[in-house]
């Protein structure tokens, strides 16, 4: 297999200053320039709408749902425009209708937009619902495939699944696991928040029966508008709203589009963000992210604190741990230096993006041990994806 180029730091786009270092992509990104401008644009046809026909405007959600479907290696029928992952759930729990008394499998510490529609279809079909705890050794695809292949358990009617843990960059790899879910004969439901732009996602090899993401963090483009992806035997069914567009030859997944779909604005930032991050190639933005958290990696370590081991976690999302947990106060004095990172349950969570450059990491490395030294110890869990 040829080897794949990592691109150049692509900092120049965005407006992303000198001396901040912005590692957070998993919490949401900076916009690059030529999104801002689509947006702005497309402020303007709102402005002036006798200027811009709104005939126009169908034609620029089918860009943005082509380019969607392009990244996740899908077709454009079989993709949705929605709101937001929440929704996406949503729809994809209503249109499934597992048999009474089977089990549902996630894993634990799990993002709510994953949880909470399960749960009420958990509720209302009696399947119990299984939370893979955090496997001490760090491997939840072990721990998940122990699962899915445990004795005496119930039947497995649905897997919710994520590419990798949303908190640290966990790997969850679902070449193995959706072979798995599938010889089960459940369903597979994927939430690809943390891994779409970043890393390649392929429907056509994991076949999931839904999966969904937004354009707010990796995919470089605005918040609200989020894209669900139905297999072709899951576009039968029924959208959680109805609306003109999807009630009238819809076809394809396009029957679970959202309600005033046509926003000249975000479709815009949102095509816009995609069509970049495609442009750049995937496989070669993952090659230097692979790089980026590599070097954080090796400078954390040597700072005493702890990550996962290569092939324990993603490339583009490092997890750091500190002997007896994080102080407080360290998102704010790490702020106070211009780094800007997250932290969710007990991980210092750092996520660089194409604007991220050595110097970054430089920095990061250079203020952490003063904002380590100070404060009590915190534990709490974070809730914000």
């Amino acid at each position: 297999m040829p080897r794949i180029e990592a691109i150049a730091s692509l900092r120049h786009l965005f407006e992303v200053p000198a001396d901040v270092s912005y590692l957070d992509a998993a919490a949401w990104s900076p916009l690059p320039r030529v999104v801002r401008a689509a947006g702005e644009a497309g402020i303007l046809t709102k402005s002036r709408p006798w200027d811009h026909p709104r005939t126009a405007f169908p034609a620029l959600a089918e860009r943005a749902r082509e380019a969607a479907a392009h990244l996740i290696g899908a077709g454009a029928d079989d993709v949705a425009i929605v709101g937001s992952v929440s929704h996406a759930m949503a729809t994809a729990a209503y249109n499934l209708a597992p048999a009474r008394g089977g089990r549902l499998l996630r894993v634990a510490d799990e993002f709510p937009s994953l949880r909470y529609a399960f749960d009420r279809l958990a509720a209302a079909h009696d399947l119990a619902v299984e939370e893979v705890p955090r496997p001490p050794d760090g491997d939840w695809t072990a721990a998940l495939l122990a699962a899915i292949h445990k004795p005496s358990a119930k039947p497995l009617a649905i897997a919710t699944l994520t590419p990798l843990h949303w908190t640290d960059g966990s790997l969850i790899d679902l070449d193995r696991l959706a072979p798995a879910v599938h010889a089960a004969g459940a369903a597979l439901v994927i939430d690809a928040t943390q891994a779409v732009a970043a890393t390649p996602v392929d429907v056509g090899r994991w076949r999931p029966d839904f999966l969904a993401f937004p354009t707010y963090k990796w995919a470089l483009g605005p918040y609200g508008v989020a894209f669900l992806y139905a297999a072709p035997h899951r576009q039968e069914g029924r959208p959680i709203e109805d609306n003109i567009g999807n009630r009238t030859s819809a076809t394809g997944a396009r029957r679970y589009d959202r309600g005033e779909l046509n926003d000249p604005v975000a479709l815009s930032m949102a095509a816009t963000g995609l069509e970049l991050t495609a442009g750049w190639g995937v496989p070669a933005i993952a090659a230097r992210l692979r790089d980026l958290t590599g070097r954080l990696a090796e400078g954390v370590t040597a700072l005493g604190l702890t990550v996962a081991p290569p092939h324990l976690r993603v490339d583009h999302i490092l997890g750091v741990r500190a002997p007896g947990g994080l102080p407080d106060g360290l998102l704010d004095r790490l702020q106070t230096a211009r780094i800007y990172a997250s932290e969710r349950s007990g991980a210092l969570r750092l996520s660089p993006h194409v604007w991220t450059d050595p110097d970054d990491i430089a920095r990061c490395l250079a203020a952490l041990p003063d904002a380590l030294g100070h404060g009590t110890r915190n534990n709490t869990d974070w809730t914000g994806r």
